[in-house]
C-alpha cells in the first residue's frame, strides 16, 4: 500500500471530504490517545463514502470506521489501512419527528430540539459523540438511552447499497445494536420525540448537565464510562469498593470524581490504559468474582 498515491488520489476524487495522510488519532480520539491512521477521511457526502467503499474493495485495502472518537482507545501503534469518520450533517425536523446525519454532535442536535421545543431528548444532550456512535451502541444516561427514541436508521453495506431499516430490526439491547455485529455505515438516524415547553427542556438540560460536571471528571481527556454496567452491580461503585479510585498506571489514572471513568492525567499511552483496565479486571474478580467488560472499544494495533 503506496499511502502517497493514495493520499492524492482520494484528495483529487471526493474533494468534498477532507483527506489526511499520517494522522495522529490522538487528533480524533476524546482520550486524547493514539498512535498514527495511514490515511484518515472526515467523509461529508453519501456519494464519497460509496466511493470509499468501492475504493476499498477494489483495492483490497483495510477500512475502519469510527464516528466522532468518544467512545473508542486507539493503540500506539496506530490504524494501517484506511479510516473513515462518518461525518454526515443536516437536521431535518417534520413536526415531531427529526432526522439526522451520523455525524451531528449530540450537543448540537439538543440546542436544535429544545429551540424546536422538542422533549424526549434531554438525556442525550450533553453525552458526547455524535449521532452515528451513539444510535450505534445504544448510548445513555439517566434514566433514557437511544432505543427509546430511534424510529429508523439508514445505513449502507459495503457493498455500497443504501438501506432503511426499522426500529424493530435494530436489535437493542444494553449498549448494544445489530451495528455492533454488522459491518453496516449509519448514515442517518430517525427519531420520534414529543411537543414539550422550550423552558422545561431547557431546564432539564441544565439539571443533567450540572448532574454531569459535578460528578464526571469532563475538565479531563476519558472515553467516558469505562466499563458497562454489570448485571447486578454497578462498576463505579464495585471499583470504589475495591479501593481503586486515583489509581494510576502511567499517565492513566481511575477518576478520583468518579470511579468509572479512567482518565489521561499526564500524556497517557494506550499501553497504560490498557495496563490499568486489565488491573482493575484482575482486582475486581479477585476481591468480588465480578467480570468487568469494557464499554470503551479498542481499536488500531
Amino acid at each position: 500500500m503506496n499511502k502517497e498515491n493514495i493520499y492524492k488520489q482520494l484528495t483529487k476524487e471526493i474533494p468534498n471530504s477532507k483527506v489526511y495522510i499520517n494522522e495522529p488519532m490522538k487528533n480524533h480520539t476524546s482520550f486524547k490517545i493514539g498512535g498514527i491512521a495511514d490515511i484518515y477521511i472526515k467523509a461529508k457526502t453519501v456519494e464519497d463514502i460509496k466511493y470509499i467503499l468501492n475504493y476499498v474493495k477494489n483495492e483490497q485495502i483495510k477500512l475502519t470506521i469510527v464516528g466522532n472518537g468518544s467512545n473508542i482507545l486507539v493503540k500506539d501503534g496506530g490504524i494501517r489501512g484506511i479510516t473513515m469518520q462518518i461525518d454526515l450533517d443536516g437536521i431535518h425536523i417534520n413536526e415531531e419527528t427529526v432526522k439526522v446525519g451520523a455525524g451531528v454532535k449530540l450537543a448540537t442536535l439538543g440546542i436544535a430540539l429544545k429551540k424546536e421545543e422538542l422533549t424526549g431528548f434531554e438525556f442525550a444532550a450533553g453525552i458526547p459523540g455524535s449521532i452515528g456512535g451513539a444510535v450505534r451502541m445504544n448510548a445513555g444516561a439517566y434514566g433514557g438511552e437511544f432505543s427509546d427514541i430511534v424510529e429508523k436508521v439508514t445505513c449502507i453495506t459495503p457493498e455500497g447499497i443504501v438501506k432503511e431499516l426499522e426500529k424493530e430490526e435494530l436489535q437493542y439491547s444494553y449498549r448494544h445494536s445489530r451495528f455492533v455485529d454488522t459491518n453496516e455505515i449509519i448514515l442517518y438516524a430517525t427519531l420520534k420525540l414529543e411537543k414539550g415547553n422550550e423552558i422545561e427542556i431547557k431546564n432539564k438540560m441544565d439539571e443533567l448537565m450540572l448532574a454531569r460536571k459535578t460528578k464526571q471528571p469532563l475538565e479531563l481527556p476519558s472515553a467516558g464510562s469505562t466499563f458497562k454496567r454489570g448485571a447486578d452491580f454497578y462498576a463505579s461503585k464495585i471499583i470504589e469498593e475495591a479501593g481503586l479510585k486515583g489509581f494510576k498506571i502511567g499517565g492513566a489514572q481511575v477518576s478520583e470524581k468518579h470511579s468509572g471513568f479512567v482518565v489521561n492525567v499526564d500524556n497517557a499511552t494506550a499501553k497504560d490504559v490498557l495496563e490499568l483496565t486489565q488491573y482493575m479486571k484482575k482486582v475486581v474478580y479477585e476481591k468480588f468474582g465480578k467480570e468487568l467488560e469494557l464499554e470503551v472499544e479498542i481499536i488500531g494495533e
